[in-house]
């Protein structure tokens, strides 16, 4: 019976401590733009611009021999979705002024004996010059050149063979699982996910026991018959709240604006975005009792976490890339375990019964950042 009234008042104390937070957070105009809309322009915006896919590359045609076969040549670059025509050059010089400023990423130089010698079925080189500030695009870029210069070589053997069946001595049929189209804003739109429920959900309890210390309104709390993990639970839940709004707003936005594939069991991705919030809450917390004001709150989730999270659990730079040396401090990072989760269920439409190192991981580092934050808080002022 005495246990009864116990945890009657133990749960009333809490849900006062909800209350009181949520009027706190009523009370703030800027809440709804931060945890509502924020999230889903940040989305939306990520979602179009955060793309590895290369398209409509400008190319600059120098073409020398101006006959039919070359101009063959130039139609193919022009109806391939992957290039534009930027211009015209009438000398290789021409090149470097195109590409300094930028108004073309690669260069295209057709020989002047180039018909001539397609026509007497004779080897011809095409000169291709590129601009390699990105990297990565630009070796996606040669990479399509290469294949459609490739094609046509093939289809102009085929021609002077009229009837005879010419095959390469190797072929290679190529099957893509899981994305198929290679659109990489199905990769990165499940990061952004990730990355939006870390942000948000950090900085907002990264806040709450710093504006108690700031608005003078934790002295008053210190004198109240609240246990410390009362107290770490009725503003957390808030904000858990929040977070799981955050995961179904953010989710049909991906799924039905985006087009991203869902495979995966939905009650499951539920499930363990719970788990990661407690990861992201905890860490907030954790920072909230470090911090003297919330500026400094601000400042230290940002430079001291955030940004060494978004660089090392893989979504903007692939781990396997990384030095070796480095590898293992991925290891402590949250992000790196629900990345693959979210990426499992949303491609591959796998289980718990594959990725559950990675939830085990997760839990494990949500639990213990939990309790590190609950040592460290105090009632008190410090």
């Amino acid at each position: 019976m005495r246990q009864a009234i116990r945890g009657n008042r133990t749960m009333r104390r809490v849900f006062e401590v909800m209350k009181k937070e949520l009027i706190e957070l009523r009370a703030d105009p800027r809440l709804f733009g931060i945890v509502i809309v924020a999230p889903l322009i940040q989305l939306g915006v990520l979602g179009y611009a955060a793309t590895t896919d290369v398209k409509d590359v400008p190319i600059l045609v120098v073409d020398a021999d101006r006959s039919a076969e070359s101009r063959e040549l130039v139609s193919r670059f022009d109806a391939s979705q992957n290039f534009i025509i930027a211009g015209m050059a009438a000398s290789t010089d021409e090149i470097d002024r195109w590409l300094e400023h930028g108004d073309a990423w690669m260069a295209l130089s057709i020989p002047a004996d180039y018909g001539q010698r397609v026509r007497a079925a004779q080897p011809v080189t095409l000169q291709v010059v590129a601009d390699g500030t990105d990297s990565n695009s630009t070796n996606v870029a040669l990479s399509y050149t290469r294949s459609l210069i490739a094609a046509y070589a093939q289809d102009l053997l085929a021609e002077r063979r009229p009837g005879e069946r010419v095959a390469p001595l190797v072929s290679a049929e190529v099957r893509v699982w899981f994305n198929p189209e290679l659109e990489s804003r199905d990769f990165i739109i499940p990061g952004i996910v990730a990355l939006l429920l870390l942000v948000v959900t950090t900085n907002l309890s990264a806040m709450a026991i710093v504006r108690e210390r700031e608005l003078g309104t934790l002295e008053q709390l210190n004198v109240t018959p609240i246990a410390r993990w009362e107290l770490i639970l009725g503003k957390l839940l808030p904000y858990a709240g929040i977070g799981l709004l955050d995961v179904v707003l953010v989710l049909v936005v991906a799924i039905y604006w985006f087009e991203v594939p869902m495979r995966g069991s939905l009650p499951l991705l539920f499930a363990l975005s719970a788990v990661y919030l407690l990861t992201t809450l905890g860490l907030g917390l954790f920072i909230s009792t470090i911090s003297n004001t919330q500026q400094q709150a601000m400042m230290t989730t940002t430079f001291f976490f955030l940004m060494p999270m978004i660089y090392l659990s893989g979504f903007i730079f692939p781990i396997e890339n990384m030095p070796p040396w480095i590898q293992p401090f991925t290891y402590l990072i949250p992000l790196r375990y629900f990345l693959v989760i979210l990426r499992g269920l949303f491609l591959k439409g796998v289980g718990l019964e594959t990725f559950w190192p990675q939830a085990l991981a997760l839990t494990v580092w949500g639990l213990a950042i939990l309790g590190l934050a609950t040592l460290r808080s105090s009632k008190r002022l410090g």
